[in-house]
């Protein structure tokens, strides 16, 4: 526990009898005011004179009431902290301790200026953050490990010993195991950045029993899958002071005043250094009441809006033709006879020293000779590639449509410029206002005014992901980015921020996480529907795809199929740090279908939330407040400490300790027992349960044994083995006590980041391909808009086009839209049931209306009203929205399904939706493009394509709601 501050002495006054004689005298000058109408005549006390006082509060005699008040908010000691929960935030906290109990936090307010020309990085923190102490004494804290005694969800429990509790859990592991169904055990936590150690805690255990460790920025629909298949990678963004750099923002479907509080100041503070901001949102949101201009498209639209700007910026002229050329795959060719790239193994005579000469590309030069474009994959030695250019030495052409000589024979080429063009020659200005709403006029003068800011900048929020079709969306407005050259820049750029779902310190992470080097990683999405039951409820084209990316193994699914053709059910799932069950897509399959075959389910959490109610073991951990640990996040570039200012409460213990003992009580009744090693099926590995407490605490990379037993010090070994905190070409390092003391800012960039870190300005993406000319890490080497993967050519989907959404509910039926974004009260269910936030709004689940949709039926502001489709129904308050558009319903997301009557929630009324192209492994032999990776790659939730309808309940309830009383 850190000391940094005690309490000062505060004044005090010369004695009782003095300050009683100089209150009187006060009193006196009081009353002889009075005596001129203020109070009663000074005659009636013997007091008479009157004193003239010009500092009334630094003059006023008695004194000891402010005592009274220092004492009340005095302290004994403080500790730095912040808040594991996922968000972008990592905000740096002050929280006050005061006779063994926190009783308040606050902002730290000490992140060192890194240059003085943007607005302060000090102070970061909303509203849920100063309040977070509310949790740590909370009525609903779990204080003790409990065992459930009814139904899953029921809310039976019964209190048992860490010993019983770990006893249990570990006989299930051994059993499972020693039955080789190591890969039945599933491990659930997201967001590595908000808290590593504790990430790390249960997916190390995890890693050595063989289990499997799950995504989770896919399965919350928060990875834009636009990005991979663009860019190659995860997703890129920068820090948000970057911002204040541009000259042109778009706001679009981030509601940065909501959802990004600490960081909402460089998008406000941007309007003094001029920058023109534009949101786009279906809804008048709180961010739309700060931008100079707002157009709002019907939801769903963002493509064909997006499209029909890109369209205004071709046919104007107003492109970066430079940086299509050198920077993108316009000028890559492509047959017209199978929509395929154009290879250089395909053509006669054209001469290359590329090793793998069919996956490199052709353009064609200014003169018509034929070229080979530098940089694709097949002079690359994998995806990332640093010792290759893509800096050309000639001029290529963009506007390309010829015949080429191949080996069989002569076929007709188009670039893909021209393909581009073609596409978007249907967005003319009348369709796109017909089929989003915004102006024909409106759309083209903000696209000019985009093409023509020197720096340009689109702030992308989960608003467009969580759409079927959001791939689509995310690779048509990136096009505005790349046609306008606006990448590689400070000021410019895409940045998508949702969750923490990039780590700085990657590496020391990862070997911490899994010390192994042997992971079975699988994308959340897929791996619940499968054992949910989508093969049966999913059309039989999606059904047919879903299985042959099963089957070529472009996608994993745990358990792994057998030898014999079967396939286990999944037995143990550990879920720490996240609320799995409160996510769940598709949630009434995945409680029907899905987590009857689980055998046991674990949750570690200091709180009863949706997951731990469905759960049969549940695991006190500590609190924030209670723990070592790091947190970081791609919103700044600065890391900063948990440190623990009070002992976990209860029995609770932290995620690391916990694990830990569960690593130990697993080897000693693995000895017990006379285990012997499994051999690993996939890897060449043993599983060795008789070591794994010993394997558990020690430090793989040091090779010492005994080092990693305390949560602290794998914290220090995350600093220790990261690029950015621990620089191999410098002396410089970040330990523990630096960023106990102050947060501090990286020292460098790791390979997963596109740029350096620079003194003096901010992390803005993209500079190692656009400033150095490496290749991209896509198949061409380039940002790349057309995919000739088969799935997208036969899906019509090789260059970003709109198509219409896909719903599994008839509009007659179900005539309005349904939208679950995110809160301004809670950090998804985080902060959900918390008694000053719930105090701030209405207190219970709540569903936002347009008046017209309200008047049509019945309904008034504060009705109860059920809401319902043909998967399932809750009941919930009414809100009148006039900010709405029509036909929509929101329901902001993350209330926990305790907080409903029928134990149903938002996520209820949400089917489940895979789209088969997020699926596909590019290119299809290889796969160094696209290939499923945690959180790089995978098929991703979809929340808004679902209509239901609304009706009003009448008082007293009953089944025959929707008539008026």
């Amino acid at each position: 526990m850190s000391d940094r501050q005690s309490t000062s002495d505060s004044s005090r006054s010369d004695g009782i009898d003095t300050a009683r004689r100089d209150f009187l005298k006060g009193l006196g000058l009081a009353t002889a005011v009075g005596a001129t109408g203020l109070g009663v005549a000074n005659s009636q006390l013997g007091m008479d004179g009157l004193e003239v006082v010009d500092d009334p509060i630094g003059s006023y005699p008695y004194r000891d009431w402010e005592d009274l008040y220092r004492e009340e908010w005095d302290w004994d000691s403080t500790a730095r902290s912040t808040h594991s929960v996922n968000c972008t935030g990592s905000c740096s906290w002050e929280v006050y301790v005061r006779n063994g109990q926190v009783w308040r936090e606050s902002q730290a307010g000490d992140y060192p200026v890194f240059d003085e020309d943007l607005p302060d990085p000090n102070p970061r923190g909303c509203q849920k953050g100063a309040c977070y102490s509310d949790y740590v004494n909370a009525d609903h804290r779990i204080l003790h490990p409990l065992r459930r005694t009814g139904d899953r969800g029921e809310g039976k429990w019964q209190r048992v010993s860490w010993d019983e509790a770990l006893t249990e859990i570990a006989e299930e592991v051994i059993d499972t195991v020693q039955d080789e169904e190591y890969d039945a055990i599933s491990g659930f936590t997201p967001i590595p950045a908000m808290s590593p150690v504790s990430f790390a805690a249960g997916s190390r255990l995890v890693n050595l029993l063989g289990g499997v460790s799950h995504s989770f920025y896919d399965w919350y629909s928060d990875l834009p899958p636009g990005q991979p298949i663009t860019w190659g990678t995860q997703t890129e963004n920068a820090e948000s002071a970057d911002w204040y750099n541009a000259d042109f923002i778009f706001a679009w479907g981030s509601n940065i005043n909501v959802t990004r509080i600490p960081d909402a100041k460089f998008f406000l503070e941007a309007q003094y250094n001029g920058t023109r901001r534009v949101g786009v949102f279906t809804d008048y949101s709180q961010t739309a009441i700060h931008c100079d201009d707002w157009l709002s498209p019907e939801p769903g639209t963002d493509t064909e809006l997006a499209l029909g700007m890109a369209r205004t910026i071709v046919d104007e002229g107003l492109y970066d033709e430079f940086h299509l050329k050198e920077q993108t795959d316009m000028p890559l060719l492509v047959r017209d006879d199978t929509g395929k790239f154009l290879r250089a193994s395909e053509v006669s005579g054209l001469e290359t020293d590329a090793d793998r000469p069919e996956k490199m590309f052709v353009m064609q030069g200014a003169a018509g000779e034929l070229r080979v474009a530098p940089g694709s994959l097949g002079e690359r030695d994998g995806q990332y590639d640093p010792s290759r250019s893509i800096e050309l030495d000639f001029d290529p052409r963009l506007d390309v449509a010829r015949e080429v000589r191949t080996r069989d024979g002569r076929v007709g080429v188009t670039s893909v410029w021209n393909n581009l063009r073609a596409e978007l020659a249907q967005y003319t200005p009348e369709v796109v206002e017909d089929r989003t709403g915004v102006g024909r006029e409106t759309h083209q003068e903000i696209a000019r005014e985009f093409a023509a800011a020197e720096r340009a900048k689109i702030i992308h929020g989960k608003g467009v992901n969580d759409w079927y079709h959001n791939d689509l969306g995310n690779r048509a407005i990136q096009l505005l980015v790349t046609l306008t050259g606006n990448l590689g820049r400070q000021g410019t750029g895409l940045d998508h921020y949702v969750g923490q779902e990039k780590i700085w310190t990657y590496n020391g992470w990862q070997t911490l996480s899994f010390p192994t080097g042997s992971v079975r990683g699988v994308p959340t999405t897929l791996w619940t529907y499968f054992h949910a039951g989508i093969l049966d409820n999913t059309d039989p084209e999606t059904a047919d795809r879903i299985r042959e990316a099963i089957e070529k193994d472009w996608m994993p699914v745990y358990p792994a199929e057998r030898e014999d053709g079967s396939r286990p059910d999944p037995r143990v799932m550990f879920v720490w740090r996240g609320n799995y069950f409160n996510q769940a897509k598709g949630n009434v399959a995945v409680e029907e279908e899905l987590w009857p075959q689980l055998d046991l389910v674990v949750d570690v959490n200091f709180r009863m939330d949706s997951t731990a109610l469905y759960s049969d073991i549940v695991l006190p951990t500590a609190s924030h407040y209670e723990k070592y640990d790091l947190s970081m996040t791609d919103m700044h570039s600065y890391v900063h400490p948990f440190t623990p200012a009070v002992e976990p409460l209860g029995e609770a213990k932290s995620d690391w300790q916990i694990f830990r003992e569960l690593a130990a009580k697993i080897q000693e009744l693995a000895r017990d027992r006379g285990v012997d090693p499994v051999p690993d099926r996939q890897f060449d590995r043993d599983i060795v349960l008789q070591s794994v407490h010993e394997d558990y605490v020690r430090d793989w990379e040091a090779g010492e044994d005994g080092a990693l037993a305390e949560d602290r010090a794998a914290a220090e070994a995350i600093l220790e083995h990261s690029e950015e905190t621990n620089p191999e070409d410098s002396d410089e390092q970040i330990t523990f006590d630096d960023i106990d003391e102050q947060p501090r800012r990286f020292l460098a960039t790791g390979d997963h980041w596109t740029s350096p870190v620079e003194d003096g300005e901010a992390y803005t993406p993209w500079k190692r391909y656009v400033q150095e000319k490496e290749p991209w890490p896509t198949f061409t080497g380039r940002q790349q808009y057309y995919i000739d993967h088969d799935w997208f050519l036969e899906l019509g989907e090789e260059l970003p086009t709109a198509k219409e959404p896909v719903t599994l509910q008839e509009k007659a039926d179900y005539p309005l839209r349904y939208n679950t974004p995110h809160g301004r009260w809670s950090i998804h269910s985080t902060w959900r049931d918390n008694t000053k936030m719930l105090r701030l709004q209405r207190g219970e689940p709540v569903v936002y209306l347009n008046p017209e949709d309200a008047a049509e039926r019945g309904i008034e502001d504060g009705d109860t009203v059920r809401v319902y489709n043909d998967l399932a129904e809750v009941e919930v308050q009414a809100k009148i929205y006039p900010s709405s558009e029509p036909g929509t319903v929101r329901h902001f997301f993350a209330w926990e399904k305790f907080q409903y009557d029928s134990r149903d929630n938002f996520n209820s009324l949400v089917p489940m939706y895979m789209k088969p192209t997020q699926l596909v492994q590019y290119p299809e032999d290889t796969g160094e493009h696209l290939h499923f990776f945690p959180n790089y790659w995978g098929p991703t939730g979809v929340n808004s394509d679902v209509r239901i309808e609304v009706e009003r309940v009448e008082a007293g309830g009953g089944d025959d709601g929707g008539e008026e009383s």
